[in-house]
């Protein structure tokens, strides 16, 4: 194939990325191929290579936006709400719902492995910080002991992950016939609840 010069290198980035997108959604993991992806965005694999350093450094950068957009929707929940319970509310059906809409490339954001010896960016960790931090920032009201706040939060974290999870994997309707949004509801209102009772505790 001729060489291309139709657009420029953060275009092809954004195209290739776009591509990877759809072939997610449609195919799953199994669906990213550098073949593929480079005629989804009419270029040589070639191009590919020269925009990511391999298949992995491009899942990595597309995970990244996806990070990114889920940060778009939980800022979005936030900036509607107006007490600290619904804060946290807002967050946690703000995640569920994403869990729900983008299946797909949510799951790829934690069944991709990079090859032994490789290591995440330290842009991308501090991605997954951000997030992370969010969600300290929300447990703030209800847990003020700021060293343990963060691990507080990861908590409550891997409990709604657990529930989307076993939602993604049609395995939370062996448990209840409610829906993750529910579950969710009730995980996160029990769980403010032994906060509260806690930080009563420390008086």
């Amino acid at each position: 194939m001729a060489r291309r010069t139709d657009h420029t290198r953060e275009e092809l980035r954004e195209m290739a990325l776009e591509a990877a997108r759809r072939a997610v959604r449609r195919e799953g993991p199994a669906g990213l191929t550098a073949r593929g992806l480079a005629s989804a965005i009419g270029y040589s694999p070639g191009t590919l290579y020269n925009l990511f350093a391999d298949l992995d450094d491009l899942i990595v950068h597309l995970n990244a936006a996806t990070l990114e957009t889920l940060e778009g929707r939980l800022k979005t929940a936030l900036a509607q709400t107006a007490s600290p319970e619904a804060s946290a509310a807002a967050m946690v059906s703000a995640y569920v719902a994403f869990t729900l809409e983008e299946k797909a490339l949510w799951g790829l954001l934690f069944e991709h492995r990079l090859p032994p010896g490789r290591e995440l960016p330290t842009w991308y960790q501090q991605r997954i910080g951000a997030l992370l931090g969010m969600l300290e920032e929300a447990l703030r009201p209800f847990h003020p002991e700021e060293a343990s706040r963060a691990l507080a939060a990861r908590a409550l974290w891997c409990g709604v992950h657990g529930v989307c999870s076993l939602a993604a994997g049609g395995k939370l309707a062996s448990v209840t016939d409610q829906g993750a949004a529910e579950v969710s509801e009730v995980l996160l209102k029990v769980f403010l609840a032994g906060l509260e009772k806690t930080a009563e505790g420390h008086h």
